[in-house]
């Protein structure tokens, strides 16, 4: 039970991974189309908050990628200080999504024709801010329980010292034969 926290962040780690990319394929596929004035095409359309909303998606979609390797690293590790670099993108990557998440439904609000693509991208950043978020609270469980995460009161780093002094860590054994 020790690994309640690894063993189900790890398989949602995979599932953001795979929706991130989708959501990349789609809004850049969505958003070269707006670009090229190409918004007659049968699965695009779009409408006023269009162009924000796929710009917002990419982006999320990209620092959710990049939060995915560095929580893959975690997950192999499962140490504090690899929680640090995890937590810290994957907190940035959930709020840009959140911004995505808000622009996706002030597109939905405004309606006229959407396609499929942008319905598919629309649709995916609303589950991804949902499971990112969740995400995001399991890497961080070990902050309320050692027994669901690494913890953030680990004091075996650095050990080999003789001092108690965290500022020197190892300085204990004086070397013969240096000069200063």
């Amino acid at each position: 039970m020790a690994m309640v926290g690894r063993n189900v962040a790890a398989p949602l780690l995979f599932l953001n991974l795979v929706m991130y990319f989708i959501v990349l394929g789609f809004a850049s596929w969505c958003l070269n189309r707006f670009i090229n004035g190409q918004t007659y095409h049968p699965s695009f359309g779009g409408n006023g908050a269009t162009m924000f909303f796929l710009i917002f998606a990419i982006l999320a979609a990209v620092l959710g990628i990049v939060s995915k390797f560095l929580g893959g690293n975690h997950m192999r590790t499962w140490r504090s200080d690899s929680l640090a670099s995890a937590g810290a993108t994957s907190i940035i990557a959930w709020a840009v999504t959140a911004l995505a998440f808000g622009l996706a439904c002030k597109q939905i609000n405004i309606g006229g024709h959407r396609g499929w693509r942008l319905k598919v991208v629309e649709a995916f950043i609303i589950i991804l801010t949902f499971t990112q978020l969740l995400y995001l609270l399991l890497i961080h469980a070990g902050l309320y329980s050692s027994r669901y995460g690494p913890g953030y009161r680990d004091t075996d780093y650095g050990v080999g010292g003789t001092t108690g002094d965290p500022m020197h860590k190892g300085a204990g054994v004086p070397v013969s034969g240096t000069r200063v």
